[in-house]
């Protein structure tokens, strides 16, 4: 198990009800995609913000990733909604 500090931002924030937190990752949590699968098991709150996890943008170490990346050694991951330009 790992610890990693954990970054929301727009909508997920808002969702989630919380900015940031501190969370102890079981080994199995490997990639991006599999950490967004084990936060949909943290409760409703993490469910619905995480619902179309497919479009969620990921940041490892403040470096956009895709879900496939690996998150062994992050220090921080940030989570937040698609970009729009404006």
């Amino acid at each position: 198990m790992s610890t990693v500090n954990l970054v929301y931002f727009s909508w997920v924030r808002e969702r989630i009800g919380r900015g940031e937190e501190t969370l102890d990752v079981p080994a199995n949590v490997v990639t991006v995609a599999d950490l967004l699968t084990h936060l949909k098991t943290l409760g409703e709150e993490y469910e619905t913000a995480l619902e179309h996890q497919n479009v969620i943008r990921a940041a490892i170490n403040q470096e956009h990733v895709d879900h496939r990346e690996p998150i062994a050694g992050a220090r921080e991951i940030a989570l937040f909604p698609p970009m729009t330009g404006g």
